[in-house]
């Protein structure tokens, strides 16, 4: 059984996918150990337009999660909205790697932000009870 979802560019997709030479480059970057070493990988590996289109990309990814319009996207990253509509068919009908990593990211920088918010509003009420007790 296929793992992977239906993608809505079935004709770009072989039916050999993953191959074993892409699951290698997957291996690969999994192995990669922080921040650094990644940007210098992704920069040998990639042309530099590839990577801004990768980041690009990304960054569709993260404005559609926060539910812009395709018009402030497009306009913002300075891509059609054909792309945009593109991205937004993938996060939503591909093969959830999209889905997947954007809700990792996405619900921790909530969490953290809503850690924040709750440690201010606990240290606020610490501080005022200690203003009534003296």
């Amino acid at each position: 059984m296929n793992k992977f979802k239906m993608d809505p560019y079935s004709s770009d997709t072989p039916a050999s996918y993953p191959t074993k030479e892409m699951k290698e480059l997957f291996y690969a970057i999994l192995s990669l150990q922080d921040e650094e070493e990644t940007a210098n990988f992704f920069r040998d590996l990639c042309t530099m337009a590839e990577l801004k289109e990768f980041a690009n990309r990304w960054q569709i990814v993260l404005m559609l999660y926060e539910r812009k319009p395709y018009t402030d996207i497009a306009k913002s990253l300075n891509v059609s909205t054909t792309t945009v509509a593109r991205v937004s068919q993938w996060l939503h009908e591909g093969s959830g790697g999209y889905q997947s990593v954007a809700d990792r990211i996405v619900l921790t920088k909530r969490a953290k932000k809503q850690e924040y918010t709750v440690k201010k509003a606990l240290e606020q009420t610490a501080t005022g009870i200690l203003k009534l007790r003296k």
